[in-house]
């Protein structure tokens, strides 16, 4: 017994030293990066939803029409297609994502969506839906209440009251896993690890984490998106200890200098790595307020003539002044905003700003707009 502890004892402090606690300000492994043959995998399902309290889809949709009588027919009740009426029954999508470590009867949530004209699938249930992948095999079967955290209500006037989207609806544990995906993860003495953002210098950098880490060259960097692990004989036939070990190093991911532009919101974000080189920039705005003023026109006594209505149009035209301020060659981006706050622009405005310096070739980042 004396001898067990000994062995239990030693193998701890091994394991201590080859994986050693880092305090270093990173990302975790788990959180950048997936072991090859560990990643979810998508099932999409079409189906009915029942029981809508008339805001289902309308007659014209055959194919909500279709689908229920083939439904009906399938229980032996004969029914045309174009007698039923469908205002309680919407036709939907089912998606959801399905982890290849998920075994028989395990439950997963699944999203269902409205693919007719419904108006909302509130106070819904969705009837049994076969969710199968992209081979076209039946993985999961959906059933259950939806929620939709949202609602909709019209008046015979055409006002209505709605909140959040009513025609996307969740179900909680909706789908009953029935197949399981095959997973040969830790059964070889080789892996592949898979950046989820591929760069070259973060793949070189995680291989040297892990061999740091494990005290020797077992891990190898194939391309900027993909590193070769060997198990280390330490843990043969132990892949899935190894496994939980790695994920847990931190590694300090690169970062590419890149501005993401959204023009419909006027929202505007600059990663840590963005530089703009010395420029002088000027930005106003110009006002042009045109005023209308009606005025009557009266004819002459005894003329015979027509009071006549004459419009009196005044246009200002007002531009703001400008002077040139100095931006870029800062060090830090609080710097690089600061400069750019000096001016007194609006996020619409610093997107054409953006625009006009990355045009003038001073914007050392990638320009993305979305």
């Amino acid at each position: 017994m004396i001898k067990k502890i000994f062995i239990g004892l030693a193998i701890a402090l091994l394991m201590s030293n080859w994986f050693p606690v880092t305090s270093s300000e990173g990302a975790r492994i788990k959180d950048i990066a997936y072991f090859k043959g560990g990643r979810t995998n998508q099932l999409i399902g079409y189906g009915l939803i029942v029981g809508l309290d008339g805001t289902g889809d309308k007659d014209q949709t055959r194919f909500t029409n279709t689908t229920l009588s083939n439904l009906l027919d399938n229980m032996r009740i004969k029914v045309d297609p174009l007698a039923i009426k469908v205002k309680n029954v919407a036709a939907v999508m089912v998606t959801a994502n399905l982890s290849p470590f998920l075994r028989n009867g395990s439950r997963i949530d699944c999203q269902v969506s409205s693919v007719g004209d419904a108006k909302s699938l509130q106070g819904g249930t969705l009837l049994m839906t076969p969710l199968q992948g992209p081979d076209s095999q039946i993985y999961a079967v959906a059933q259950g209440p939806i929620v939709l955290g949202g609602y909709r209500y019209s008046g015979a006037s055409g006002s209505k009251v709605e909140k959040n989207h009513p025609t996307v609806g969740l179900i909680s544990e909706g789908a009953i896993v029935e197949r399981e995906i095959p997973s040969h993860l830790g059964e070889s003495n080789q892996m592949q690890l898979s950046l989820k953002t591929p760069d070259f210098t973060t793949a070189i950098k995680m291989a040297q984490t892990i061999n740091s880490a494990m005290g020797g060259s077992f891990a190898h960097a194939l391309d900027a998106g993909t590193i070769k692990l060997e198990t280390p004989p330490l843990f043969e036939n132990r892949s899935i200890e190894m496994i939980s070990q790695i994920e847990n190093l931190q590694v300090q991911p690169e970062q590419i200098a890149k501005v993401i532009v959204n023009e419909r919101t006027g929202t505007v974000v600059m990663g840590a790595n963005v530089r703009i080189s010395p420029v002088a920039v000027a930005h106003g705005n110009l006002t042009v307020q045109v005023t209308e003023t009606p005025t009557a026109s009266q004819p002459l006594p005894f003329s015979r003539g027509q009071t006549v209505v004459l419009p009196d149009t005044q246009i200002n035209v007002q531009e703001q002044k400008a002077a040139l301020r100095m931006v870029g060659g800062e060090t830090t981006i609080a710097q690089l905003v600061k400069g750019l706050n000096a001016i007194g622009v609006t996020p619409r405005d610093l997107i054409s700003i953006l625009q006009s310096i990355r045009a003038s070739g001073a914007l050392q980042a990638d320009l993305e707009i979305i």
